[in-house]
């Protein structure tokens, strides 16, 4: 089978590569790091199978302009997109399917967004309505930061069109999970949960970015966790939709909080994570084409099946991610890197200069996965590559997976 994947980050090299296992793979546009990437438009390919990455296409339509042309496509159509192009709908379809979800409002002016802030109890989310490729999320306790946030969203200043409505939730506490759901409109299949650390510092320190890094399995989210998400959450979301008419073939990205009462749905994207897809895809034992050509079809029959052991992904960015992102540096030690046992890595934020070398081309530039028998062994191969790449300015967190090493009785390795 032939497979078009469409984007040009780490998740599609993700794709890409676990799809090039029994398959042939192209992807557009791509970016210089990824194999099989083409410059030539997703409509313009003929394929077997068409998996679109990012969300932004999503939104605009382009599920709907290939299926319009008779192809077979693993993606929601606009109508499903909405569910992370407009964080406002989602909630509402939460709320009308009874899905745990926190407290929460949608403004449009200041003083009622102001006025909602003030019944919460100290812990404020602030959320873009629209897109903001993962950065539209203000999570404090500091009352004038999030009126600060508000400010700035609804004045455009921000986000533009995208926060000039905002969503205002009740902060949770607990672990978050991360539940990818391969859906065919009907039925849905969980893949290997994960968890992805959003802030850009150690210890969930500074802004919140599109995610420096992720692990799988999760120990505090087990069979009966996963299954509790996809009963309570997915389920009835899938239910909903097709109320509304929308048949939903692709990835509901279920984003959760485990709190002491139970597992509530903060959002969803509507497309593979980014980082959860590298570490989620190399641990599949199944075939993925087959998976998602099923999807597409409305015809799952099986779920997916994957190895026993672990993955981590820790991701490096660029000088200044996630402001002001500094480009165009040599990257260095990539040989080096995959040449550790049990490594792969996947290029995101990648270009190439005049003599064809790779550089840094985005804020987030690689995610280096390190696969082992168990979280530590995986965490281990992870930083030891990264130990090999180099150009200036490069910076990564160092406690990726630590706390979930440790609680498994493990040295974490300390900072590396």
């Amino acid at each position: 089978m032939k497979v078009c994947v469409v984007g040009s980050g780490g998740r599609e090299h993700a794709l890409a590569t676990v799809l090039g296992r029994h398959h042939d793979v192209v992807v557009t546009p791509g970016n210089p790091g990824i194999p099989g990437s083409v410059d030539t438009p997703a409509t313009a390919i003929e394929a077997d199978l068409y998996v679109i990455g990012p969300e932004a296409p999503l939104v605009a339509g382009l599920a709907d302009e290939l299926r319009a042309a008779g192809r077979l496509v693993f993606g929601p159509g606009a109508d499903g997109a909405r569910l992370e192009g407009s964080k406002a709908w989602m909630k509402q379809v939460l709320v009308d399917a009874g899905v745990p979800t926190a407290r929460h409002g949608t403004f449009t002016t200041a003083d009622p967004a102001y006025a909602f802030l003030d019944t919460l109890d100290g812990l404020y989310v602030v959320k873009t309505d629209g897109l903001a490729a993962g950065k539209g999320v203000v999570v404090t306790t500091d009352l004038a930061e999030a009126r600060a946030a508000v400010d700035e969203y609804l004045s455009g200043a921000a986000f533009g069109d995208a926060g000039r409505t905002l969503v205002i939730e009740e902060g949770l506490t607990g672990p978050e999970l991360s539940v990818l759901a391969v859906c065919d409109g009907t039925r849905a299949v969980a893949l290997a949960p994960a968890q992805d650390f959003k802030r850009v510092g150690d210890g969930d320190a500074g802004p919140n970015t599109g995610g420096m890094g992720a692990y799988s399995p999760v120990p505090v989210a087990g069979d009966d966790v996963v299954a509790m998400v996809m009963e309570e959450g997915v389920a009835p979301t899938l239910s909903a939709l097709r109320d509304l008419g929308i048949d939903y073939r692709g990835v509901l990205y279920a984003g959760l909080m485990l709190t002491p009462s139970g597992p509530k749905m903060l959002e969803y994207n509507v497309r593979f994570g980014d980082p959860e897809t590298q570490v989620v895809l190399p641990r599949l034992t199944s075939d993925l084409g087959e998976l998602l050509a099923a999807a597409a079809a409305g015809a799952i029959d099986r779920a997916p099946t994957f190895d026993d052991g672990a993955a981590v992904t820790v991701v490096c960015a660029a000088e200044g991610y996630p402001r002001d992102v500094r480009t165009g540096d040599v990257i260095d030690g990539l040989d080096a890197a995959r040449g550790v046992d049990g490594v792969s890595v996947f290029c995101a934020g990648v270009g190439a200069d005049a003599e064809g070398r790779l550089v840094t081309a985005g804020g987030r530039v690689l995610a280096v996965t390190g696969q082992g028998p168990d979280l530590a062994a995986a965490r281990g191969r992870a930083y030891e590559a990264v130990g090999h790449i180099s150009w200036p300015g490069l910076h990564h967190r160092n406690d990726i997976a630590s706390a979930a090493v440790a609680a498994a009785g493990a040295d974490p390795g300390g900072n590396r």
